[in-house]
C-alpha cells in the first residue's frame, strides 16, 4: 500500500522526493518564503501498516540555519496530534533520519510540538473568557491575520507594566505553551503569589508575534522573509509591521521589564540572554537580571543560569534584537526567554524531552518569579 506524506496544513513543511521505499523514505524540508531559512518541519504519514518499521530522511538537513544543531536531536512524533513523544534520530553530517515503527493506520512527525492557530484562537478566548484579560489592541500581520495584546490588569496609575511576547520566530512553537501556562495560571484567583505580583502589575502578553510565519510552517520570518527579531531598529508597516505595532502600543503604555520567549535549536538548557552589551546598560539593570536569575532557579529546575550564550562585550549588542531595544529604551529589566528543541539536561525526560507540557510549567513558574520581585522593577 503506497503511503501519503502530506503537509498542506497549519505549520506543515516537508518536501517528499521519494516514497517508494518504506526503508528510505527521502524528504526535504521547504525554507521559509522569501529567505534560506529552514529547519521546522511538520508532516502527516497516511497509509501506515501497524507493526511495520519505516525509515524517514531528511536529505537537506545539513544545510539547514542551524545544521550542527541536529547532533542530540530527536525528532517527535504522535499517532492523534495531541500526544507526542520523541523518536530517537540521527545526524550523520549530511541527512537527519529516524526510525518509526507504525502503531496507527497514520502518524505525524514536527521539529518540535506544534502550537496551532485553531489553538490559538481558544487561547484568546480562554484569556477573555477565564482569565479576566481585556483585549487591549488589535495588531494586523503582512497577511492579515490578527496578533492579540492582552491586558490583565486595569492599566491604573502606578502599576508596573511587565511585557511578555512569543513566538517572533514562527518556528519556536514553545514559545505559544509557555504563554499557555501564564494565561492558566491567570485563571486561579486563589493563588497568592498571583494576587502580589497583579496587585502591582498589569501584564501585556502577546500570544503569537508571528502568525503568518507559523501557519506557513517557517522557521525564522515572516511573511515577507524579514526575521521580527533583528527589527526592532527599522520596523516599519509594510515588512514588519508585527514588530510596528507592538512597539507602538509600548510607547503608549510604557514598559517595566521585558520577556521574549523563544527556542534554541542547539543548547540543550533553558536560559536567558540579557542585555549587557547596550550602551546604556546600568548596574540596576545587571542586579535585576541576577535576581530574576537566582529567583526563577529557586523555583523550577528546569532554568539555569550556568549554559547560555556568551555574553555581549560593552557596547557591542545587536540593538535590532528586542531584547536589547527594549532594555536600552526603557531601561528595564530586558530578557531572552530561550527554551530547547532538544531536552533541558539538567532535568531531562527522554519520553518527551523539552516538551509543550514543560513550556507551560515554565510559563507558570516564570510568573512566580516576577510575583517575588515586582517591587523591585521600578
Amino acid at each position: 500500500m503506497s503511503l501519503n506524506i502530506s503537509a498542506d496544513f497549519d505549520s506543515g513543511n516537508i518536501e517528499v522526493i521519494d516514497a517508494s521505499d518504506s526503508q528510505r523514505i527521502e524528504l526535504a524540508i521547504r525554507p521559509d518564503s522569501n529567505s534560506p531559512h529552514y529547519q521546522w518541519f511538520h508532516f502527516k504519514v497516511d497509509g501506515l501498516i501497524p507493526g511495520q518499521h519505516y525509515h524517514f530522511r531528511l536529505g537537506n538537513a545539513a544545510g539547514a540555519s542551524y545544521g550542527h544543531a541536529w547532533h542530540g536531536y530527536n525528532a517527535v512524533a504522535s499517532t492523534d496530534h495531541q500526544s507526542w513523544f520523541r523518536v530517537p534520530s540521527s545526524f550523520d553530517g549530511q541527512a537527519l533520519s529516524f526510525r518509526f515503527e507504525a502503531s496507527h493506520r497514520q502518524a505525524w512527525f514536527a521539529y518540535f510540538e506544534p502550537y496551532s492557530r485553531e489553538r490559538h484562537t481558544r487561547l484568546i478566548e480562554q484569556a477573555l473568557s477565564n482569565a479576566g484579560c481585556q483585549l487591549l489592541a488589535t495588531g494586523h500581520s503582512v497577511e492579515g491575520r490578527d496578533i492579540a495584546l492582552l491586558r490583565k490588569g486595569d492599566g491604573a496609575p502606578g502599576k508596573r507594566k511587565i511585557w511578555i511576547i512569543a513566538q517572533q520566530h514562527p518556528g519556536e512553537h514553545m514559545a505559544e505553551w509557555f504563554i499557555e501556562g501564564i494565561i492558566e495560571r491567570l485563571q486561579e484567583p486563589a493563588d497568592a503569589a498571583l494576587q502580589t505580583l497583579l496587585a502591582a502589575a498589569d501584564l501585556y502578553l502577546v500570544p503569537n508575534m508571528n502568525p503568518d510565519g507559523a501557519f506557513h510552517g517557517h522557521l525564522r520570518t515572516n511573511a515577507r522573509g524579514k526575521d521580527l527579531n533583528r527589527a526592532w531598529q527599522d520596523s516599519n508597516a509594510q515588512d514588519t509591521p508585527e514588530v510596528f505595532f507592538i512597539q507602538q502600543q509600548m510607547e503608549q503604555y510604557g514598559v517595566d521589564a521585558f520577556i521574549d520567549a523563544h527556542g534554541d535549536e542547539d543548547i540543550p538548557y533553558v536560559f536567558t540572554a540579557a542585555c549587557e552589551g547596550n550602551p546604556g546598560y546600568s548596574p540596576r539593570q545587571a542586579a535585576l537580571e541576577a535576581q530574576f536569575r537566582s529567583t526563577l532557579e529557586g523555583i523550577t529546575p528546569d532554568f539555569q543560569s550556568l549554559h547560555g550564550y556568551p555574553r555581549s562585550a560593552p557596547g557591542q549588542a545587536n540593538m535590532s534584537l528586542a531584547c536589547n531595544s527594549v532594555g536600552e529604551r526603557y531601561q528595564c529589566l530586558a530578557l531572552t526567554l530561550e527554551m530547547p528543541f532538544k531536552d533541558h539536561d539538567n532535568a531531562p525526560n527522554p519520553h518527551t524531552g523539552w516538551s509543550g507540557q514543560r513550556s507551560k510549567a515554565l510559563g507558570r513558574d516564570v510568573l512566580g518569579a516576577l510575583a517575588q520581585m515586582v517591587q523591585a522593577l521600578r
